[in-house]
């Protein structure tokens, strides 16, 4: 299957902290600043919007990533009403201890196919600190967003692919996105119906460890539904890296 031109999109502070950070050769990095959108005149910054997103490739993977506040919604209004109807949009937003899942789907998150979110519990768990909890967050999910290009782009042991992506991603879904270098099943796994899980692993790392990883996954799974790739890592010895990709319809 091609490769696809992917764009990600930062919104804000927050969103542009975690586009510029993203370390991967081939993706497009963008960030829109909220300011501009907010000042008098604000029209000539509208339309450079436009005029950009409506010109994006064929079949382009847009990701927008925004905190959850109003001014973010109306920009990414914008630019997902310019982008071509042929665009793959989705989105992943930061959500401070609000949990999506829980929630009625809110009306800016119709256009898109998947809108993933973090509310940032782990990190502040961490930290009395909610900027601390943004700093380290916006770390990992560059971190997250770098592997899982990887991994769609890189011949697995077993392989994912954007076949596999699309069959998750459509429809119209709320998800979670984890990188983790190990799984505590005690967490609220269940409340979700499908999962793409990618596992990065050492060469010392045993197989079937990674296969019962995977296993409980589909155990928890509400449809038992799970796709999944495997990579060996010879710098990582002993080690293993678990990518998680998990969605609920909304």
């Amino acid at each position: 299957m091609p490769s696809f031109t992917h764009i990600f999109v930062g919104i804000g502070n927050m969103g542009a902290r975690i586009t510029n950070s993203i370390r991967a050769d081939g993706i497009v990095k963008v960030t829109v600043n909220p300011a501009y959108y907010l000042l008098p005149r604000s029209e000539k910054y509208k339309e450079r919007l436009r005029s950009f997103f409506s010109s994006l490739p064929e079949n382009t993977f847009l990701w927008l990533v925004f905190e959850d506040k109003e001014v973010n919604h109306e920009l990414l209004e914008i630019i997902v009403e310019s982008a071509p109807s042929d665009t793959i949009k989705l989105a992943y937003v930061l959500t401070p201890r609000k949990e999506l899942v829980t929630g009625k789907k809110p009306e800016w998150a119709e256009p898109f196919e998947t809108v993933f979110y973090d509310s940032l519990w782990d990190f502040l768990r961490e930290s009395d600190s909610l900027s601390l909890a943004f700093s380290r967050a916006s770390e990992n999910i560059a971190e997250m967003f770098s592997k899982l290009y990887y991994y769609l782009e890189t011949q697995m042991l077993v392989n994912i692919d954007y076949a596999d992506l699309f069959n998750m991603i459509r429809g119209g879904n709320v998800g979670i996105l984890r990188l983790l270098n190990r799984v505590d099943f005690s967490w609220h796994w269940g409340l979700w119906d499908r999962g793409l899980i990618g596992i990065l692993v050492g060469k010392e790392f045993p197989l079937k460890d990674a296969h019962e990883v995977l296993e409980r996954f589909q155990e928890i799974l509400q449809e038992k539904d799970i796709i999944w790739g495997v990579i060996m890592e010879e710098s990582l010895k002993n080690e293993v890296e678990i990518l998680a990709l998990l969605v609920k319809r909304w």
